[in-house]
């Protein structure tokens, strides 16, 4: 369903925008978490600890993937706010276009390069062909994964956050029950886990876009509608190469923190790749709210609403924080049996390891919840360096952190590390806000983009 943010209640749409993008990013979570969680079950420590060696690989690929199409999809999204149905439609086709030459790409360097980069991670000999096989099969389904990010993109920048979710619904149980035929049933184990991610990612994307050609004309691209505008494709690539970049950071620090864990041992991996499995159930409806912001901000700027946008951020930032109550209540009481699904009763030291570093972060996710808010904010502001800076800030003092305290505190390290990281990225951001604010009449760039866009007619 199409809605135009531009008027009406303003915590209503933020809410029913938000509220579907978490419940589909939570059900995307679900289903690698199912992936962990059987892997284990059935499967062993070891196993598990393949399937997380390789996770920090895989997400950098699948976060320069949704880097490129939130900067699409921010365009997406001036253009709809504006009016602008038929540049709406040239950006699609833009986006859908380089997409695919990108996605294989990387499908090529993942294929090639999957071993040699888990060898330098220090991943151990005894998980490395299992850990590379699982890496490989998931970037055989990046084609899919980009096309469903990037029609998702189309449809929330005309206000539809809720039909992507139906179909990542299907596509989620349909991964669980593979997990369970490949896995439980047919003793598969990494092989059929990455088996069962790439089919559900692929279906996902076909339903969204027999969806769009059916059911949303106004985003239905015809045969005289596919081509690449190099204009929208460099303004695309502006936007959206840096915003791949920003995404790209937090894995590739993700990564180099596995590197210090690894030498930790098995049990460590397989503790650190369970509670990511959380941080990322807490982290991503934060990042979902924000994207709820970033719409909302680049529809009214298009529309050059001033007030809607300072009103629209405030909100947002208010839904963040009731947010983080409610994920710290969940985490804290709720620590142990959630450490206790990844393993069998026998891992006594793997739950601790992870009670104690989730015990800690219950509190620590309040701080990533208002710098999810202000990246939104400069997102749809269409800001994007700021936000690259703050983040490459944040993760590099994280991962120095890391390497500075593993030795003497253990995992646990990780989560001190990301405090001092997320305070001196707010340390950086809040500043700017307000300099911005002063400087900016948060329209100053709307007006740019509209005098342009008069220009190219």
């Amino acid at each position: 369903m199409i809605k135009d943010m531009t008027k009406g209640n303003i915590p209503r749409h933020l809410i029913s925008f938000s509220i579907p993008l978490i419940l589909g990013n939570l059900l995307q979570l679900t289903y690698n978490a199912v992936d962990s969680i059987v892997v284990g079950r059935f499967s062993g420590t070891d196993a598990l600890a393949a399937v997380g060696a390789a996770n920090p690989v895989m997400n950098i690929a699948i976060l320069g993937i949704t880097g490129i199409c939130i900067g699409a999809s921010v365009l997406m999204s001036e253009f709809f706010g504006a009016g602008k149905h038929e540049e709406l439609k040239k950006e699609i086709s833009t986006t859908l276009i380089f997409g695919c030459f990108f996605s294989l790409l990387i499908v090529v360097l993942g294929l090639i390069f999957s071993k040699g980069i888990l060898s330098l991670l220090g991943v151990p000999n005894e998980i490395l062909d299992s850990s590379t096989l699982y890496l490989r099969i998931i970037f055989v389904a990046m084609p899919f994964t980009y096309l469903y990010n990037a029609v998702s993109a189309a449809m929330r920048s005309v206000g539809d956050s809720k039909t992507p979710i139906r179909f990542l619904a299907i596509a989620s149980i349909l991964n669980g029950c593979l997990d369970f035929i490949f896995i439980g049933g047919f003793n598969m184990g990494v092989l059929g886990a990455g088996l069962a991610t790439a089919i559900a990612e692929a279906c996902s994307a076909i339903f969204c876009i027999i969806y769009i050609y059916v059911k949303v004309p106004l985003l239905r691209l015809t045969r005289s509608d596919i081509r690449i505008d190099m204009n929208l494709l460099k303004k695309t690539l502006q936007h959206g190469s840096i915003t791949a970049l920003q995404q790209s950071c937090q894995p590739i620090g993700k990564l180099l923190i596995q590197g210090s864990i690894n030498p930790l041992g098995v049990a460590a991996i397989a503790a650190f790749n369970a509670v990511n499995r959380v941080d990322d159930f807490a982290f991503t409806p934060q990042q979902s709210i924000s994207s709820g912001i970033m719409t909302f901000v680049a529809q009214n700027r298009g529309a050059n609403n001033k007030r809607r946008i300072k009103d629209g951020f405030r909100i947002g930032l208010f839904v963040e924080f009731c947010y983080w109550i409610l994920i710290c209540i969940v985490i804290l009481f709720l620590k142990e049996p959630i450490m206790k699904l990844f393993v069998s009763s026998e891992d006594t030291s793997m739950v601790s390891l992870g009670v104690h570093y989730l015990g800690l972060m219950a509190f620590f996710y309040i701080l990533p919840s208002f710098t999810n808010g202000i990246q939104g904010f400069f997102r749809g502001m269409g800001n994007m360096k700021i936000t690259l800076i703050s983040t490459l800030i944040q993760i590099s003092f994280r991962t120095l952190f890391v390497y500075v305290l593993v030795n003497r505190i253990g995992m646990v390290s990780v989560a001190y590390a990301s405090l001092i990281g997320w305070m001196l990225m707010l340390a950086y951001e809040v500043p700017y806000y307000f300099a911005y604010k002063r400087k900016n009449d948060l329209l100053k760039d709307s007006n740019k983009f509209e005098a342009k866009m008069q220009l190219q007619k």
